[in-house]
């Protein structure tokens, strides 16, 4: 990510992050929306779930600019997911659910630069998290 995209994402979490808990409410219902069935995933409290969720997000976007800080961390989540069932596909359809909650929540601050930079932050986030999950041959453990 360039420096312009770092800006964007962390001035328009800032903007989405006035929405409080809303935020996650969102991500939620569109994530369950674009998958219904991932919703058995969710087996804890979603009150907790949705606080972790936004705690997360903040972390990582508040420190993108220096993202070696939360590597370890972020390797260590991704890990920890597998063992809640989460599939490499998951993290698309988690990245969509992320894309609709901003557009909602931003609404005409929403433009195609901020997408844009969005989609560069989810994928450089998934791609670390996966490889981490999963390694190179796609299975944890493997390589």
């Amino acid at each position: 990510m360039n420096a312009q995209q770092v800006a964007l994402v962390q001035e328009s979490f800032e903007k989405a992050a006035t929405l409080g808990e809303q935020v996650a409410d969102i991500f939620y219902a569109e994530l369950f929306a674009i998958d219904p069935g991932l919703r058995a995933m969710f087996k804890g409290d979603m009150k907790q779930q949705k606080k972790k969720l936004l705690t997360t997000l903040a972390l990582v976007v508040r420190s993108l600019h220096t993202p070696n800080k939360i590597l370890k961390p972020v390797q260590e989540l991704a890990i920890k997911h597998v063992d809640y069932g989460v599939l490499p596909e998951h993290y698309t359809l988690v990245g969509n659910a992320l894309l609709r909650t901003l557009k909602k929540g931003l609404g005409a601050k929403y433009t195609d630069e901020v997408r844009d930079a969005w989609i560069e932050a989810f994928r450089t986030l998934a791609r670390i998290m996966k490889d981490a999950a999963y390694g190179s041959a796609g299975v944890r453990g493997a390589a």
